[in-house]
């Protein structure tokens, strides 16, 4: 074997052993529990039990919000809090759009909204326990039990490829005689450097038990 297919090989073979270890390592990381109660062939229906976020408001683009929610948020489990104590990440990153009370008149630049930008806290925590925010904009609430639709899928963290999957998952609910009783949620569970092709990411649409 010559030097340069050599250093292909061990190269190939680094990069799968680096993908190996941080697929292993999201799988690692704790998630609110949930119950799968219905498997169809596009999406699934999950229980979920309650589970306590930090959650911030962020007006702007769809991706532009995300990431500054992510930095407050970000900052917050890294010690900006009255404590000065660390939370451990988990996931998923969640992102939902916010409804805003109606006032006149309307005023919307395009692609902007309102968007809450939510960390799920470990479950060792709870609402007494967690240290207070100290960025005001950031607050600590329980998200109550709930019937989701869900579904799964790979690729850019691209508001494209949201709406494709959106679009998608209301098509099952609609067939399937479900009731969407909330407004989507967009899940994110891996860190930027995870290659698009192995992210997982979710929405979850909250719907009326039956």
């Amino acid at each position: 074997m010559n030097l340069a297919r050599f250093d292909m090989l061990r190269a190939a073979t680094l990069s799968l052993a680096a993908l190996l270890i941080l697929t292993g390592s999201a799988a690692a990381i704790e998630e609110p529990k949930f119950k799968v109660v219905h498997q169809y062939a596009d999406f699934e229906v999950r229980d979920y039990a309650a589970y306590i976020v930090a959650e911030t408001t962020v007006s702007g683009g769809f991706e532009d919000a995300g990431n500054e929610g992510f930095r407050r948020l970000f900052d917050y489990i890294s010690g900006n809090n009255s404590a000065r104590s660390s939370i451990t990440m988990t996931a998923p990153v969640i992102q939902a759009g916010q409804k805003i009370a109606m006032t006149a008149p309307v005023l919307q630049s395009p692609g902007s909204a309102s968007f809450a930008i939510k960390f799920v806290m470990p479950s060792s925590w709870t609402i007494r326990s967690l240290p207070v925010p100290t960025d005001r904009r950031v607050v600590v609430r329980e998200v109550p039990p709930a019937r989701i639709a869900v579904i799964r899928y790979s690729g850019f963290w691209s508001e494209e490829n949201y709406r494709a999957h959106l679009q998608e998952l209301n098509a099952g609910i609609r067939r399937e005689h479900l009731t969407a009783v909330g407004d989507p949620i967009w899940a994110r569970y891996d860190p930027p450097f995870m290659p698009w092709f192995f992210r997982r990411n979710e929405i979850l649409i909250p719907i009326e038990p039956r």
